[in-house]
Parts: structure tokens; C-alpha cells; sequence
């Protein structure tokens, strides 16, 4: 049974930084690559810590958000992993293609992540049904799909020093993801929660 709007409108805002009360925790949705693709972009982030001193993406597994940051009620979990396996039963799995590197300057690098048709059409379809759903917002901004690699505690000086290598790199990944992913803050970083595989059928 979908819980009261109401109820929903009243435990629910968007985060900052604090990982929850006791009972409500933060959470996010996105979409994971293979572990070797993971690997990669380990390697990216922990040298943005050690060569440019930004940490900040360290916290999170590498990722391309679909739904940012929310608070949930811990005792409501069940009623979101039902939502979201309900979403992800009718979803397929989802091609994915990352090249290269790109900036929202000034403090955000990241990799680039093809804006095909089926991620756009997913994550556009996640956002109404979380909305409809337990009244989650709506995101304002529009969906630029990417994966970060360093931001938040990168300093100008060093974002510059970074990009002027970033830049003139070459990376690419295709691949399929064949799950949605629910990551939760445990105060520290982000976890995964729990993975909700598509099983939708692929259009031909």
C-alpha cells in the first residue's frame, strides 16, 4: 500500500551533509558500471586525493546518480525497496557509454557518460514514479548524466592543474548495467543498500 503523501511530505527533504536522524536515513539511487570499469575509476579518484588533494569523491562507490540525495524513514524502508523493484521489473537493462572527461567548472571533473536515449528515458521515469509514488521533488535541474571522479573540497587552484591533465586523456567503456542501486550514507560514506536487477525486455 503507497504511504500517505502527507506522512511522506512531513519526513522527507532534500540533504546536505548529515547522514540522517535515528529514524531517517540518506540515501541516493544510481547506476553502478562492472567492476573492472569500477576499478578505473577508483584509480581516477584516488589520484585527484593524492596529486590534487580533493577526497570528497572517495566516499562513494563510482556512480551515475539517477535520484540525488534523500532522507527516508528507516522503518519505510521495505515500502521504497518494493517501489523500486517494482520499477526495476518492468525496466531493461541499461547501455551505457563513458568517454573521456569533461568539468561543471569550477570544482566538479568527471567522465563523460553518453546521454543515450535509455539512460535519459530512465532516469526521467524514476523521477515520476518516486514522485507519484512517496512525493519525492522533482529535480529543477536538468539531468546531465556523468561520473565523478573529484569536486566539493577541490580548490580553484588545483581544479585548473587537474583539468589541464584531465583534458587531453582519453577513456572509453560500453557496457550494459543489468541493476538499479540504492546506496545509503552510514555517516561516513556511501554504502550499498541494496541492487534491484531489470528485468524489463530490451526493444529491439
Amino acid at each position: 500500500m503507497p504511504i500517505p503523501r502527507k506522512q511522506i511530505r512531513m519526513t522527507m527533504r532534500r540533504m546536505g551533509t548529515s547522514p540522517g536522524t535515528d529514524s531517517q536515513r540518506r540515501f541516493f539511487i544510481a547506476l553502478l558500471p562492472p567492476k573492472a570499469v569500477q576499478t578505473v575509476a577508483w584509480q581516477l579518484k584516488q589520484e585527484m586525493a593524492e596529486v590534487y588533494q580533493s577526497y570528497a569523491a572517495l566516499r562513494s562507490p563510482p556512480h551515475i546518480t539517477l535520484q540525488p540525495p534523500f532522507l527516508w524513514p528507516w522503518e519505510q524502508l521495505s515500502q521504497l525497496h518494493q517501489g523500486l523493484a517494482e520499477f526495476a521489473l518492468a525496466s531493461p537493462p541499461i547501455p551505457i557509454t563513458l568517454e573521456n572527461f569533461d568539468v561543471f567548472k569550477p570544482k566538479v571533473i568527471f567522465i563523460q557518460v553518453h546521454p543515450q536515449s535509455e539512460l535519459l528515458n530512465l532516469q526521467q521515469a524514476l523521477a515520476q514514479t518516486l514522485h507519484q509514488q512517496f512525493d519525492l521533488p522533482l529535480e529543477k535541474r536538468p539531468f546531465h548524466p556523468h561520473l565523478t571522479i573529484g569536486f566539493r573540497d577541490l580548490d580553484r587552484a588545483n581544479f585548473h592543474k587537474a583539468w589541464a591533465s584531465f583534458q587531453t586523456r582519453s577513456l572509453y567503456f560500453a557496457f550494459t548495467v543489468p541493476q538499479l542501486t540504492l546506496l545509503i550514507h552510514d555517516g561516513q560514506h556511501w554504502q550499498i543498500q541494496q541492487e534491484f536487477p531489470f528485468l524489463g525486455e530490451l526493444s529491439c
